[in-house]
């Protein structure tokens, strides 16, 4: 693993302090390049995560129902061959993002069992 030392103003600092222990996911989520409406579940994640969650709330966290409901309808029209190429995109978008969220369901279970 790699160490990146940067110097931030103050103001910054103050507000990635709540996710601090979270921020190589962050990072990786502001770096995938969503270009859908998928980018509102990232932000939900990076929302959630700004809130400075311990282990356990990180595990058994969930996006919102609206999140939820888009995938099972991008996924049903997926599966009838009826996406648009627009609506495959969203639906790879939200892979990557389901990807990073179980990375970082891993990484908080290490850390609850480091700590316990």
């Amino acid at each position: 693993m790699v160490e990146i030392k940067m110097q931030i103003n103050d103001g910054l600092a103050q507000r990635l302090q709540p996710m601090y222990d979270w921020l190589p996911t962050v990072l990786e989520l502001s770096l995938v390049g969503f270009k859908t409406p998928a980018v509102q579940t990232a932000s939900e994640i990076i929302d959630f995560l700004a809130t400075g969650p311990s282990p356990t709330e990180v595990m058994t966290y969930h996006v919102s129902d609206r999140a939820q409901e888009r995938l099972r309808r991008l996924l049903a029209i997926s599966e009838a061959g009826l996406a648009s190429p627009e609506e495959q995109a969203e639906l790879d978008e939200i892979g990557q993002i389901e990807h990073l969220l179980i990375l970082l369901k891993v990484q908080a279970q290490e850390k609850q069992t480091k700590a316990g």
